[in-house]
């Protein structure tokens, strides 16, 4: 099994306990608003690190990082963009994929600060539809928090959002 974290809105500020929750992954995704190139660092450190650019980012992050990701990871396909509506794909498709590209199944998503978890038919064309909130800046009554993806043989498992202090704040399917 593999855990991927997520983590979106640092503004700069990468809380010793957003470090900690994120430890064990063996995948971090940045969703956007970095606003200092040594959280990268940071997290890249502990494990490969895909981020992409919010609208408070420049592009001092080299080459690598751009408005959309498209990483595979452990055999599923993922969609990073920090806005919600370049990650959602509507029937005439989406910025963020070329046509003939394939579909994502987990498209990833930061900038609103509020964590959100959709799944199913919600999520349609992708599994899931994610958001982990903000580690910095949280808003819309919930605590700073982070996501959390579990995979295993090339499908999503299980899907989570916790405050820093690890309360589960929302999974999939509940």
């Amino acid at each position: 099994m593999k855990l991927v974290g997520l983590i979106s809105d640092t503004h700069g500020r990468l809380p010793d306990a957003a470090l900690g929750a994120l430890a064990y992954c063996n995948h971090i995704i940045h969703a956007g608003d970095i606003c200092d190139p040594g959280i990268l660092r940071e997290l890249q450190i502990m494990a490969p690190t895909t981020a992409v650019l919010g609208n408070n980012d420049y592009d001092e992050y080299g080459k690598n990082v751009t408005r959309f990701a498209h990483p595979v990871i452990d055999g599923v396909r993922f969609l990073v963009a920090h806005y919600p509506n370049d990650a959602r794909i509507g029937f005439n498709g989406s910025r963020a994929i070329a046509p003939g590209d394939p579909l994502p199944q987990v498209c990833v998503h930061g900038h609103t600060h509020i964590p959100e978890i959709l799944a199913g038919r919600d999520a349609y064309p992708a599994s899931l539809f994610i958001c982990p909130g903000s580690c910095s800046r949280p808003r819309g009554g919930f605590p700073a928090s982070v996501g959390f993806i579990e995979l295993e043989a090339g499908r999503v498992r299980a899907a989570r959002v916790e405050s820093l202090d690890g309360e589960v704040l929302l999974e999939m399917g509940k």
